[in-house]
């Protein structure tokens, strides 16, 4: 059974920082990255629906230590994607993946100061197992097998495709088709625009409006400092300017929420007109990031609208039948396809099981620590990103964080450490 000092729990965009690091700060660990995909790239690579991009800046989203040189600030995935690859072969921690390697369970041994890890592995009839003395989880929030999509009544009766953006079929045709998009999230409002450059009419339909915001996908100021200053440097200013101003905004927006949300819906008021009902379709009964707000870039949403190829609706869904959706008002909404973008089936950890000293862990109730350990679970971490920020200015963080833990450990002598 290999040994390990460090084992790091998925390649996507966290667990290729958090290896980043390790080797950087803990030049003396080994360590190995176990991923249940046959390739890197987490959300960036399972993902792939139609106009599919980042909602946060790629001067935050990006590494700290990894300059973005693209031009584009709103990435799309392809580019993300090559971007994790790039940072990954740049730093050689490509031989350290061990791809198809799905993590089922971790059992800690207190008499040992060890973990014991199994996991599943294609055309293996038993389990192959891994022991390391600390386990750093980087595998994400949600389950990479299935979306999530609500019991919609009679949904078994339409008789065209339902899909979740999650399981996006490569060959799908979509070319002069009606399409309904159920959600209003970030998902959506990416898919929505993308798709309605090849269907005939794309409608979202959404049971309650959500916060957007207009922004070009390029960021002017980058653009003028990669011009007069080394890549580095002008990465570096850039991303403490997006910090800066991410954070004023969101404190702001939480002082004043009734002046926030007045901007961002006369924004969008003078954007689609007068004429437009903005209080029905743009209005969220909630104050600005009580949920994330949604980007637009370049304003592609609120130009499909204006052409009329989007509309919006907003209505609760009665049931599906067999030629699209009846609401709860009694409207029908006709299509040939319908994209269920109603978000992610939420998983803890990766659905691993956990036990300490043969006692299974019940994390619901544990207290965490720092949002990245729990208590009494030893040699555990978890990168857990931010929700009104970019995930990695986070993840980067707990990196960080894990390394300074391990040095001191070393330094003291101890073998396990726990929160309490």
């Amino acid at each position: 059974m290999t040994h390990f000092d460090v084992l790091i729990v998925g390649a996507g965009l966290s667990g290729i920082g958090a290896a980043y690091h390790l080797q950087e700060r803990c030049p003396g660990k080994s360590f190995a990255i176990l991923e249940a995909r046959g390739s890197m790239g987490g959300t960036w690579d399972l993902f792939r629906y139609p106009g599919i991009r980042s909602d946060s800046d790629m001067y935050t989203l990006g590494y700290r230590f990894k300059p973005w040189r693209e031009q584009k600030s709103l990435a799309d995935g392809s580019s993300i994607r090559a971007y994790i690859h790039e940072t990954a072969a740049e730093n050689d921690l490509i031989p350290h993946i061990r791809f198809d390697h799905r993590v089922t369970a971790a059992s800690w041994s207190s008499a040992e100061a060890q973990w014991t890890v199994e996991t599943r592995v294609p055309d293996q009839q038993d389990p192959v197992r891994f022991r390391c003395s600390f386990l750093f989880m980087c595998s994400g929030y949600y389950r990479y097998e299935k979306g999530h999509t609500p019991a919609f009544e009679g949904i078994e009766r339409f008789r065209g495709p339902v899909i979740h953006p999650q399981d996006w079929p490569e060959d799908l045709d979509y070319a002069g088709q009606r399409v309904v998009v159920i959600g209003s999230g970030a998902t959506a409002v990416t898919l929505v625009p993308a798709m309605a450059e090849k269907a005939a009419h794309v409608t979202m339909l959404q049971r309650s409006p959500t916060y957007m915001m207009s922004r070009p996908d390029e960021d002017p100021i980058a653009d003028f400092l990669r011009k007069i200053a080394p890549a580095r440097l002008a990465y570096a200013l850039t991303r403490f300017k997006n910090i800066q101003t991410q954070r004023l905004f969101y404190s702001y927006a939480r002082r004043q929420p009734a002046r926030i949300k007045a901007l961002l819906i006369d924004r969008i008021r003078r954007r689609l007109g007068s004429d437009y009902d903005v209080e029905k379709h743009f209005t969220p009964r909630y104050d600005p990031w009580d949920q994330r707000l949604c980007l637009v870039p370049n304003g592609d949403l609120f130009e499909a609208i204006d052409q009329g190829r989007v509309s919006v609706v907003t209505d609760r869904i009665d049931c599906f039948n067999a030629s699209g959706i009846r609401l709860a008002s009694g409207e029908q909404l006709e299509a040939d396809l319908i994209v269920t973008a109603t978000g992610l089936d939420l998983l803890l950890l990766g659905g691993i099981r956990f036990s300490v000293d043969g006692v299974p862990v019940d994390f619901s109730r544990t207290y965490t620590y720092k949002g990245m350990m729990y208590s009494d679970v030893p040699n555990l971490a978890q990168t857990f990103g931010y929700v009104n920020a970019s995930w990695t200015l986070r993840a980067d963080l707990t990196s960080e964080y894990v390394c300074r833990l391990l040095n001191r450990m070393d330094e003291l002598g101890v073998r396990r450490c726990t929160p309490r």
